[in-house]
């Protein structure tokens, strides 16, 4: 365990000089982002830098090959997954960007490239034996055989978009997935001892709360969906190759709530012809439409986070 921690303090000091040397190169790049018109609120924020996601996801890859050399094939691909969805959103922020609109992919274009990458995942997965789920509470695991592909790659598509959604506040993504990392790594850990994919899940927690230095109310810096992306993708893969998928809905309620906000959100403004549940979607949006600051939004997020996962942990010991 001790390496482990070693690795997320490691994490910790590279991601926030990532950061300090990131913020002022993307200014200076004029890659700032483009606050929707709806949003009032965030008028102020137009211009704030992002893509800030490279900040903690290359320093996290980077201490894990070092600290891992051979980490083996699955843990591997792990990383690659991570720096894929990565890659996807970095172009989606680019091109954002530099059209100084927020139009950048497309919505079939970047599910087309999530879906791709699930799918090929997913595939490995089954192909080297990885169907094994873990069910929460009740201390018995499931073979899911074949069925392990369209469940994956729907974990995927599914956990990718709930924290992008849920990126809508300063130091909210980051707030929950902090939490949300540190419980997945100890769960895998009493499952079955340090690994490398308890290193993974502590870098991104030390990785997480660098950046979030920076971006805590009010942020210097936007993760994106650089960040966002990737973020999904490692809770994903993680999950998936070490049979916890699982848990993602339970220990990543809040990212779930967020995607549910918004289906709710749509199906009742089409079905009363224009009529609302929530002041604006996703949730965290009502919230501060309420009048609750952004920071205690972000902490109230985090903080229930925190509860789901001691409880989940309390319930392996």
């Amino acid at each position: 365990m001790k390496t482990v921690l070693l690795a997320g303090l490691v994490a910790f000091v590279v991601s926030l000089v990532f950061c300090a040397l990131l913020i002022p190169a993307l200014r200076k790049w004029k890659a700032g982002q483009n606050i929707l018109s709806y949003v009032k609120e965030h008028k102020s924020k137009s211009g704030t830098p992002t893509m800030g996601g490279i900040a903690f996801v290359l320093p996290c890859a980077i201490v894990c090959a070092v600290f891992l050399r051979g980490g083996g094939k699955a843990f591997a691909v792990t990383l690659a997954t991570g720096l894929a969805y990565m890659c996807v959103g970095l172009l989606d922020d680019f091109l954002k960007c530099k059209r100084k609109d927020n139009l950048g992919l497309t919505a079939w274009q970047k599910t087309g490239f999530m879906l791709a990458v699930a799918i090929v995942v997913s595939v490995f997965a089954y192909r080297i034996g990885l169907t094994e789920l873990y069910l929460p509470f009740f201390h018995k695991t499931v073979n899911a055989g074949a069925w392990i592909i369209p469940l994956s790659a729907f974990v995927f598509i599914a956990t990718v978009n709930a924290v992008n959604l849920t990126d809508g506040l300063d130091g909210l993504a980051g707030g929950v997935s902090v939490p949300y990392f540190a419980t997945l790594g100890t769960i895998i850990t009493l499952q079955n001892g340090d690994s490398a994919y308890t290193t993974l899940c502590f870098c991104l927690v030390g990785g997480l709360l660098a950046y979030l230095v920076f971006n805590c109310s009010p942020a210097s810096v936007f993760m994106g969906d650089t960040g966002s992306l990737a973020l999904g993708g490692f809770a994903s893969c993680i999950a998936l190759f070490t049979g916890n998928a699982l848990y993602i809905p339970v220990i990543g309620a809040l990212f779930v709530f967020s995607v549910i906000s918004v289906v709710i959100q749509v199906i009742y403004y089409k079905a009363t012809g224009g009529k609302r549940i929530f002041l604006m979607s996703p949730a965290h949006h009502h919230f501060q439409q309420k009048g609750f600051a952004e920071s205690k939004i972000a902490y109230a997020y985090s903080l229930i986070t925190t509860i789901i996962g001691a409880v989940c942990v309390w319930s392996l010991l």
